[in-house]
């Protein structure tokens, strides 16, 4: 699973920069101010999480026995789709609805960090 979740991390990694660099460039004079911020939002979680998926392949090799990195792992990417996927989703749109998907995201984003806890708890 280590090298599925580094090639995830890597891939939404990059994606995360390509993203960002979009956003502050192509999408400054395009968007309102109200959904670039909702755009760079996204990527900022994106990114962030991109970031969590290679702190998860290190916990996956301190516990190899714990399956909780595994799901910390799923929960991020889970994560990354729903809560950034809807907010770039909204700003390209400007669809409102798509905002209530956001918070299942988060909730996403919770329970992988929340894993990761657990699984250092019980080491």
């Amino acid at each position: 699973m280590e090298r599925v979740f580094f090639t995830l991390a890597s891939i939404f990694g990059g994606l995360g920069v390509a993203l960002g660099a979009f956003g502050a460039h192509a999408l400054r004079s395009r968007l309102s101010e109200s959904l670039l911020q909702t755009f760079e939002t996204g990527v900022r979680y994106h990114f962030y999480h991109a970031l969590a998926l290679v702190v998860v392949v290190v916990a996956i090799g301190h516990w190899p026995k714990s399956n909780l990195p595994v799901i910390a792992g799923w929960l991020f990417v889970a994560g990354i789709v729903l809560f950034s996927g809807s907010l770039y989703a909204l700003a390209f749109t400007g669809v409102r609805w798509l905002g209530a998907i956001t918070p299942l995201g988060g909730v996403a984003f919770i329970g992988g960090w929340l894993c990761l806890a657990l699984a250092a708890w019980r080491g």
